[in-house]
């Protein structure tokens, strides 16, 4: 979506919040904004929330053609992008899942305040990936800001689908239950004290692959994630068209600054990796 384009603004209510792990808090939404809400075609189904900056008060229902054209550009809403980790149509409610570390950056701390019954105001969803039930086998890879994804993604997974999840958290206490119909679970990766990704990128290079027919979702730190597509497009040979690859984020950046060369930086990536030759067996 084009970002001066004219966009419909949702608004839900705070049903319920849980904390799920030291780092992870789960927020409930529901309300009658989201009667018209649809979602589950894919995994990967996100919403974006919007923020008034502080002090900054819009008139309802928000309309951002008209807050744009009344409000200088610092007072225009944050965006922040949130997987759907599950919608309940039966019951109108749509569950988020937030990292939280302390004070760092804005939803999160958010999230670990917001109470019942407050207003949330988002655009989408949007989605664009689901598991492929026709692959030879799934591989999944992430760090803490792709899990909700993998974990909704492990879920939808059709029955006797061969799947190999790694997620990379902080530690034991930030690991989660969910896993595939079948009871296949994710394997942890604990980071420590190693940089975010490094454990990602060792366990997914040295993975003895079953076989060349995969589909592949690996997302989250743009600098891990730049390493594994291109050990996956130019070490393993997988097709871009069987990648489903993005940088939710990217170390040093501010979410505005990334948002802002986040596409530019994919397309460099892309032409990078995808005009060198194969390295050899």
């Amino acid at each position: 979506m084009a970002e001066g384009r004219a966009r419909t603004v949702g608004t839900a209510v705070v049903v319920r919040t849980e904390r799920l792990t030291p780092h992870m808090v789960r927020i409930v939404l529901g309300g009658d904004g989201l009667s018209g809400f649809d979602a589950g075609v894919y995994t990967d189904h996100y919403v974006k929330l919007l923020f008034a900056p502080e002090g900054v008060r819009y008139a309802e229902p928000w309309d951002l053609e008209r807050i744009r054209s009344t409000h200088r550009r610092e007072h225009w809403p944050r965006q922040r992008a949130y997987t759907v980790r599950h919608w309940d149509p039966a019951h109108r409610e749509l569950t988020l899942d937030f990292v939280v570390h302390g004070d760092e950056g804005l939803a999160g701390p958010w999230a670990a305040r917001v109470r019942p019954g407050e207003p949330v105001h988002f655009l989408g969803p949007g989605g664009a990936y689901a598991p492929d039930p026709t692959a030879g086998w799934h591989l999944l890879a992430g760090d803490e800001s792709a899990l909700p994804a993998i974990a909704a993604a492990m879920e939808r997974m059709p029955v006797g689908a061969r799947v190999h999840a790694f997620v990379e958290i902080d530690g034991p206490a930030d690991e989660q239950k969910f896993a595939t119909p079948d009871g296949v679970v994710p394997v942890w990766l604990h980071r420590g004290d190693r940089p975010v990704g490094a454990a990602l990128v060792e366990a997914i290079s040295s993975f003895a692959f079953p076989s060349d027919d995969v589909h592949a979702f690996v997302h989250g730190e743009a600098g891990f994630v730049k390493e594994l597509r291109r050990h996956l497009r130019l070490d393993r040979g997988v097709p871009r068209e069987r990648l489903s690859v993005s940088g939710y984020w990217r170390l040093g950046e501010t979410d505005e600054g990334w948002r802002a060369i986040k596409r530019d930086w994919n397309a460099g990536v892309e032409a990078e990796q995808d005009l060198r030759p194969r390295a050899a067996a």
